[in-house]
């Protein structure tokens, strides 16, 4: 697990469609950076549908939404057809990412981080309940916001 306030480490992705992407692309946003294990599966379904159900939340704080898994991307374009999804999900099949972010090496963990607009990680969650996940990080902006950070 990386500390909180330290710098998340960048990176270059592919999502569903295959269009590259870093953290730099997302400069003055926040970014919640979730892993998760793979596409299709009980708890990452939840977790995907918790954040789609709350994207307009997210966005009323400036902040995106990122999944990332080692499953490819035809698969994650698949998973967000299945489910409607509204949020990015970016391809690690090497896991290089996933291992900067200590999110797992064998077996991909289901760690999040929130990355404020200067790349700086704000909260880390090494437990995760998929089905409340998102309301987590909104109560954790809403209260970051109320410390005047927003």
């Amino acid at each position: 697990m990386l500390r909180e306030k330290t710098k998340a480490p960048d990176f270059n992705l592919m999502d569903q469609n295959n269009k590259s992407h870093s953290l730099k692309d997302f400069k003055d946003k926040w970014v919640v950076i979730y892993f998760y294990p793979r596409d299709n599966s009980p708890g990452c379904t939840t977790e995907a549908k918790n954040f789609r159900d709350n994207v307009a939340k997210f966005k009323n704080y400036n902040s995106e939404i990122i999944g990332i898994s080692p499953d490819p991307p035809v698969s994650h374009k698949q998973f967000i057809d299945k489910f409607n999804l509204s949020i990015t999900l970016l391809s690690d099949p090497g896991k290089d990412v996933i291992r900067k972010y200590h999110a797992g090496g064998i077996i991909t963990k289901r760690i999040s981080y929130l990355v404020d607009q200067d790349g700086i990680i704000q909260k880390a969650y090494p437990a995760v309940n998929p089905a409340r996940h998102a309301e987590e990080i909104l109560s954790d902006l809403e209260d970051l916001r109320n410390q005047q950070y927003l």
